[in-house]
């Protein structure tokens, strides 16, 4: 269920109807975005904070335990609902602590960030990373309701915004072209449309309710994720700094490249990818980077089928196409090709 600002009413209601009431917060919510969530009077004077550290090295199995500990302190039953407020790493753990405990309780998701917004927290993925790898435990397990308010775009400083407009530009390949119109203005409120946000939503949600455990059409969400979340992955555990959207916008490139040879894909529309990348995203130094360390990483991508790397590729604009096994070789082709591309003076006036 996906709930806006007018329908706080109707969420009031679905939290009063719960024995008790716990809210998950990491230290960014709780310092940026408190004071909106008290001047629409989304919490009550008698939920029990709970306040996790930030940043996507603390979304392991230890800060579920502290999660869990403080529930169990806090005497919830069965009957109490976890409200996540916060990006995409609060509503991945809370979704999954949520579900585990006592086999599982209620769980409401209110999304800060724009990736959040469009991405993270609809659709009903929960988890956390383990041993290095990326989202590697977890459950399918479907929100109560997704509350998304714009005014969190607000706190949001620019590198932030352009990680969730990679994901809405991902749907622009994936599903209709408009999303590829998605420009950031200077405002820093709503930097894309409103109502293509709203459209972005809709899409994950509707696709994530037609295939809620993603063995079919889901799958298609993945575009540009293969390459991107190795190059996240890596990144982090090597102390870099990356956004996952930032990871996806990169990802894309290679997927292009691939789509190329593998799906008969125009080069016009990767040249034109490319253009929009220069334009609008961070250029990373991505030489140093061992490929084969990448290719480890993907091989453990939660795609893959029997050994073999899968992609998810597009034939044309909104025609994609997934379960691709890609050969080794042309996977490390197209890490090539996206370290060259950053390194194009054509593109980078460099």
């Amino acid at each position: 269920m996906i709930l806006y600002k007018n329908d706080i009413a109707k969420l009031n209601e679905i939290i009063t109807s719960h024995t008790k009431v716990f809210v998950l917060l990491d230290e960014n919510t709780e310092k940026f975005c408190l004071q909106i969530i008290n001047s629409i009077d989304l919490l009550k004077s008698n939920t029990i904070k709970i306040v996790i550290p930030s940043g996507e090295q603390n979304k392991n199995i230890e800060t579920v335990q502290y999660i869990w500990s403080r529930l169990v302190e806090n005497h919830a039953d069965r009957k109490s609902l976890l409200i996540n407020i916060g990006g995409g790493m609060v509503t991945d753990i809370g979704g999954f602590a949520a579900s585990c405990y006592q086999r599982g309780i209620d769980f409401i998701n209110v999304p800060t960030t724009l990736l959040g917004l469009i991405d993270a927290a609809v659709g009903g993925k929960t988890g956390i990373d383990f041993q290095g790898l990326k989202n590697q435990i977890g459950v399918f397990s479907q929100p109560l309701a997704v509350v998304i308010l714009f005014e969190f775009l607000e706190t949001l400083h620019k590198r932030e915004l352009l990680s969730g407009l990679a994901e809405i530009i991902k749907y622009g390949f994936i599903v209709d072209k408009v999303f590829l119109e998605a420009r950031l203005q200077n405002s820093p409120v709503n930097p894309v449309n409103p109502v293509l946000i709203k459209k972005a939503i809709e899409v994950k949600d509707e696709i994530t309710c037609q295939d809620t455990t993603e063995h079919g059409r889901r799958k298609i969400l993945n575009f540009g994720h293969t390459v991107g979340h190795a190059l996240e992955t890596y990144l982090l555990d090597n102390h870099q700094e990356i956004r996952h959207g930032e990871g996806v916008a990169l990802g894309i490139v290679s997927a292009l490249y691939l789509s190329e040879k593998y799906c008969n894909l125009s080069h016009d529309i990767t040249l034109y990818y490319k253009d929009i990348y220069s334009k609008n995203f961070n250029r990373f130094d991505l030489t140093k980077i061992p490929v084969d360390d990448l290719m480890e990483i993907m091989r453990h991508d939660k795609k893959n089928e029997g050994g073999d790397i899968r992609f998810v590729l597009i034939e044309d604009i909104g025609k994609p196409v997934y379960d691709v096994v890609v050969k080794p070789e042309d996977v490390v082709d197209s890490i090539t090709y996206l370290i060259d591309y950053l390194n194009d003076a054509d593109y980078w006036g460099k």
